[in-house]
């Protein structure tokens, strides 16, 4: 988990965040995105809104938590960024009025995560609590880029585990994942050459506490998977 308590989910993305600026993985990220409005939902602590605004794009970006949304206001003062307080699961009238008239080409949802108070999640549950709600979450960012007629392009960017020499059908079953939930019935398609990987670093899985290694996980590394869906015709 990252993090039980907001106070501990931002201790945790100040440190980790700064190792993904290092190896530059937000610049990455950004350089991925089409057109020039972003609505970014979920800012976190502000490194990938700082790689956006980097960019010279224009950014809209939503978090529940006020915490997230001052230091992102920090990392990107005098940027062209606007911040806002909004539950994406509740949204308000007004929020959506806002968010229609920013008319976003693209959304963005990177590394969705919340604190564990949040979640729901527990050490002994196998991160399906987290699975459950990114799950949500990203039904609901799918939900909303295709009500919002302006949008032409949807970015998901989430940390996983693969074997890397496998990358080729990882592309694959990351396409039909994403096909199959997040953008059933929505007005917006996925395509394997839209499907990517980036390794999180050089180093393996740690299996140290497995009593016996599986051979097929000698070669998992943690890494980004990337999906870039676009509007249909």
């Amino acid at each position: 988990m990252s993090g039980a308590t907001v106070a501990e989910f931002i201790g945790y993305w100040e440190s980790e965040g700064q190792a993904y600026v290092r190896r530059g993985d937000y610049d990455w990220m950004a350089a991925l995105v089409p057109g020039r409005r972003v609505l970014e939902i979920g800012c976190g602590v502000g490194f990938a809104t700082q790689a956006l605004a980097r960019r010279g794009l224009t950014v809209l970006s939503i978090d529940s938590l006020g915490e997230c949304l001052e230091l992102t206001r920090q990392r990107v003062d005098g940027s062209n960024v606007a911040l806002m307080q909004a539950d994406l699961t509740a949204l308000t009238d007004v929020q959506r009025a806002s968010i229609e008239a920013f008319a976003p080409d693209s959304v963005v949802c990177w590394l969705m995560g919340a604190p564990a108070e949040t979640t729901g999640a527990v050490a002994t549950d196998a991160g399906r609590a987290v699975i459950a709600y990114r799950e949500k979450l990203h039904r609901l960012v799918a939900e909303l880029a295709a009500s919002l007629p302006t949008v032409q392009a949807l970015h998901f960017i989430d940390r996983t585990a693969i074997a890397w020499q496998a990358k080729d059908i990882g592309r694959d079953t990351l396409v039909n994942y994403h096909s199959g939930k997040t953008l059933l019935d929505l007005p917006f398609v996925a395509e394997r050459r839209h499907a990517l990987y980036r390794k999180l670093g050089d180093d393996t899985v740690n299996n140290t506490q497995m009593r016996k290694p599986h051979p097929s996980l000698k070669c998992v590394v943690p890494t980004l998977a990337s999906l870039l869906a676009e509007r249909k015709k």
